[in-house]
């Protein structure tokens, strides 16, 4: 495989552009990680009080929804977001996952999991006493995504 970073002065946005032959399996993952990696700079805006926050994505450790709102949280503190969580899935990068009906987890800050029923489990993220449950549905495909980052 070859890498080619080409410098020109008179663009206005970078580009970067993969030729492959055919789409394979490894040139998904390449894609994959540049979008990645381009989404962690991504900022949504999130709601306390009457303030308005402009935090990024990889400060997020997961939303949930509770009483009719979505809820972003942090090591520290809890966020309302004006977006609905099949919308987040669809616009959050792959480090992000479903994992319940009312749940996505940030993967990457995932410190351990306790299965508690035959195939569920709780979540728990370092530094932090927060935790987040992941439904029998899910559990497995999580499982399979944490296993795949190693």
């Amino acid at each position: 495989m070859k890498i080619r970073i080409e410098i020109e002065d008179n663009l206005k946005e970078a580009e970067i552009i993969i030729r492959s032959s055919v789409l394979s399996e490894e040139v998904q993952k390449i894609q994959k990680a540049v979008a990645d990696v381009v989404s962690m700079e991504q900022r949504l805006v999130f709601y306390k009080g009457d303030t308005s926050y402009y935090l990024p994505l990889e400060e997020i450790l997961f939303f949930e929804t509770e009483d009719n709102e979505v809820y972003a949280h942090t090591r520290k503190e809890i966020y309302r977001t004006k977006y609905r969580l099949y919308e987040l899935e669809e616009m959050l990068p792959g480090f992000f996952m479903r994992v319940s009906k009312s749940a996505i987890l940030n993967t990457r800050k995932i410190y351990s999991m306790t299965k508690s029923l035959p195939a569920s489990c709780t979540v728990e993220f370092q530094g932090t006493h927060k935790q987040a449950y992941v439904s029998r549905y899910y559990y497995k495909p999580l499982k399979d995504r944490l296993e795949e980052k190693r």
